[in-house]
């Protein structure tokens, strides 16, 4: 036997008037499911949003007003760029930072090939022998303004979502240092003009990466890329008169250094310096106490990744690594 509208309303804890409501409902349209309530309409089709995902995807870089351009020009209607971030959004784009590197051709990413097979099987021990050494520049410039891309999520190392640069800015502050495991090296300032061979001999060399090698032993190994400087006789000449080993490194391969990083972690400790450097006096003493506290652990674990970057590196045929 069925209920009464009233006792239903009170079983449901509803007014008596709803239950009526449904009782009506259902008698007039045979079904209980909610009517579609008119709201406002979509800015966009269908076909559109498509068409602003495929605008996207194919040029990566280009921004939402750009779009919004873009779509007024072929639609004659325009939409905010709040709906052009959500039609993207929906889409699965976001804007994020691309992945800046430098362009390999083939022969380079060969090379990367081959280094990393053979290297993919050091142990620690060999690892450990190493000094890896590299240079920076740091500048009083912002990074407010850098380039973003419309990419998926979890696609940020994807060939189509990186940015190839061939140089880099020039002026502010010039700086070199080196890590193994257990230890770096001080920072060193290179202060005004061009670093030449005679000047990484002198700066450097002398003065820093031989006593390390003397601390090492005599397995101890340098590596520097190949910039000029680097590969100058009367560097090599330097190198052979003390002994010292180097390590043949494939060209333009910044990610397999594992010092790269941190370029990254010391220009993000300065920037949050209270107060932030306002001169490059104090962007220098700034970046020479950030790295004098540079905890070890932190550089012991970018070398123990030697060994992840060469079977990455194998695993993209030589190309760039997401590191």
């Amino acid at each position: 036997m069925g209920l009464s509208q009233a006792d239903a309303a009170r079983r449901l804890n509803v007014s008596r008037s709803f239950v009526q409501r449904l009782w009506d409902q259902c008698q007039s349209e045979d079904s209980v499911s909610r009517r579609p309530v008119p709201g406002r309409p979509r800015a966009t089709t269908p076909a559109e949003d498509r068409f602003l995902s495929l605008s996207a995807r194919r040029r990566r870089t280009t921004t939402v007003p750009q779009l919004v351009a873009d779509h007024f020009q072929a639609s004659g209607r325009r939409i905010s760029a709040t709906t052009m971030r959500n039609r993207l959004h929906n889409a699965g784009l976001y804007a994020r930072r691309p992945v800046v590197c430098v362009p390999l051709n083939g022969r380079q990413r060969r090379n990367r090939l081959c280094w990393a097979r053979e290297h993919v099987s050091w142990t620690q021990q060999q690892w450990a022998s190493v000094l890896f050494t590299d240079e920076s520049r740091f500048t009083m410039e912002s990074d407010s303004g850098r380039l973003l891309i419309w990419r998926e999520q979890r696609t940020r190392y994807h060939q189509s979502n990186t940015v190839e640069r061939h140089s880099y800015r020039d002026g502010g502050i010039l700086v070199w240092a080196g890590i193994s495991l257990g230890g770096h090296t001080d920072l060193h300032v290179f202060h005004g003009g061009t670093v030449t061979g005679l000047r990484y001999r002198d700066e450097t060399l002398d003065p820093y990466v031989r006593p390390y090698a003397a601390a090492i032993g005599n397995d101890f190994i340098l590596m520097d890329d190949n910039a000029r400087p680097h590969r100058a006789r009367i560097v090599e000449e330097y190198l052979e008169d003390h002994g010292l080993e180097r390590m043949e490194w494939p060209a333009r391969s910044p990610d397999l250094n594992p010092i790269e990083y941190l370029w990254y972690y010391l220009g993000r400790e300065v920037a949050a310096l209270n107060p932030p450097p306002r001169s490059l006096h104090e962007l220098k003493q700034g970046l020479l106490c950030v790295w004098s506290s540079l905890p070890i652990p932190v550089s012991d674990n970018l070398i123990n990744s030697m060994g992840n970057r060469c079977r990455q590196c194998i695993q993209d045929r030589g190309g760039h690594i997401p590191y």
